[in-house]
């Protein structure tokens, strides 16, 4: 028997992802963009980690206009956590018809899980999920 969150994640809708960009990337794109040297950039990244990094010690989130909130956060086993919620602004510019890469299982955008594990079922008749 397969699990309910095996068929989700299966026939979920999923962003083809390429290589995720590193702090070289990031500042090489930056500088091209903005006629900052290399060095000034990575002062300021690095400056502004150890501020969010600062203001997690006291209990603070940090609120960046255009970007999001960083809220620190404890578990039930005393590690610490960030989360990260980006900013309505930032979440309005995201649009499936700007994409420049694949969905993958494109289909799937709009159905229900009950519906992707329909669709388990009908992949798997040996394996079906039951709940």
């Amino acid at each position: 028997m397969a699990s309910r969150i095996t068929a989700v994640r299966k026939f979920r809708p999923e962003l083809g992802r390429g290589r995720t960009l590193d702090m070289r990337d990031v500042v090489e794109l930056i500088a091209r963009s903005t006629g900052l040297n290399e060095g000034e950039i990575r002062f300021v990244v690095c400056e502004l980690r150890d501020l969010i990094l600062m203001a997690a010690h006291k209990g603070q989130a940090v609120k960046i206009e255009g970007l999001g909130i960083f809220t620190p956060t404890i578990r039930s086993d005393g590690e610490m956590n960030m989360l990260f919620r980006a900013d309505k602004s930032m979440r309005s510019k995201l649009h499936v018809n700007y994409l420049s890469t694949s969905i993958i299982n494109k289909d799937s955008i709009g159905k229900s899980s009950d519906e992707l594990v329909a669709m388990w079922n009908a992949a798997h008749p040996e394996d079906p999920v039951v709940d």
